[in-house]
């Protein structure tokens, strides 16, 4: 089994995020979208984040496990260095040890993008993601109750932020 690989994404990892990505969307309260999204959508989602910031993923024997990025928190001006970090394991790589490598080579790279303030928005529960975000140096700000509706049901989310000095 050879060590686990971080890199830049490239086009031809896109139709893996993609289905990745829609995993969450069919099966968990993760994402708030409610409909799968096709490829091409998901390549055009990548090449916008990449104008400014990096698309990191996680290779495990020679398989894309997961992808993190960041993007602009909120667009007008004033924000311009907050942006909001997200990470996505595949369903079959959670628990293996992935997502603090990944997330961590986001986080390092972010400040040379001009990030100052990242936030990292959980929809609740999650205790992985929690766990993941404090571990990194993250803490929590506040909950939002009730903002979401996903499988008939409200759900809070909540957000954890991490400050360059």
């Amino acid at each position: 089994m050879a060590a686990p690989t971080i890199r830049d994404c490239t086009d031809a990892d896109v139709p893996r995020i993609c289905d990745i990505y829609n995993h969450y969307i069919r099966e968990t309260i993760v994402t708030f979208e409610e409909t799968p999204i096709p490829v091409t959508e998901m390549a055009h989602r990548i090449a916008e984040v990449r104008k400014r910031f990096p698309w990191l993923v996680i290779e495990s024997d020679g398989v894309v496990a997961g992808y993190a990025y960041a993007s602009l928190w909120k667009t007008r001006s004033a924000y311009r260095f907050a942006v909001e970090s997200t990470i996505y394991l595949a369903a079959d790589a959670v628990g293996r040890g992935l997502g603090t490598p990944l997330y961590s080579a986001l986080l390092k790279v972010l400040p040379q993008c001009d990030a100052r303030r990242v936030l990292g928005c959980i929809a609740l529960p999650n205790e992985a993601s929690v766990a993941l975000h404090e571990k990194l140096g993250f803490n929590r700000i506040g909950i939002f109750d009730e903002v979401g509706w996903k499988f008939g049901r409200w759900v809070d989310v909540g957000y954890w932020g991490l400050t360059y000095e």
